[in-house]
């Protein structure tokens, strides 16, 4: 089992300085995208400045489906941060290959299953000091 971690939810620079806000562009159209190494071909989740295999900086940025299954889930009813309402369904996704943890927006907890179909549904968090909106990857039930 590979390591699991969460895409950082708020882009703080633009693209000038930061190498991974076509990640957040392309989300924001509601397209899922990832980067794959272009020395080696490694194909990385979550996106990646360096490849982690051969360390190579050099990528082009692939899409991802953006139906995937529930592999696992939890759901969390207090402690959330202001502006996010409970309860909070939290899952390890399948897409494409790739364990992806995420938010499942519209699902109740009680209902939802192991196996379950997904689909892409980013989720507008809130607005950078500049105004841009900022994303965060989630999903919804299909």
């Amino acid at each position: 089992m590979g390591y699991l971690r969460a895409v950082d939810p708020f882009p703080l620079e633009g693209p000038e300085h930061n190498k991974l806000h076509d990640f957040y562009a392309r989300l924001a159209a509601g397209r899922l995208c990832t980067t794959a190494c272009t020395d080696c071909g490694k194909v990385a989740w979550p996106p990646r400045a360096f490849c982690p295999e051969c360390a190579s900086d050099r990528f082009s940025w692939v899409d991802l489906p953006v139906e995937g299954t529930v592999l696992a889930f939890t759901a969390q009813e207090t402690g959330l941060p202001a502006g996010f309402e409970g309860p909070r369904v939290f899952a390890i996704l399948s897409v494409g290959g790739h364990r992806i943890f995420s938010i499942v927006t519209g699902a109740d907890h009680a209902t939802l299953g192991i196996g379950q179909p997904v689909r892409l549904a980013p989720l507008k968090v809130t607005d950078d000091p500049r105004g841009g909106a900022r994303w965060l990857p989630a999903f919804t039930v299909s």
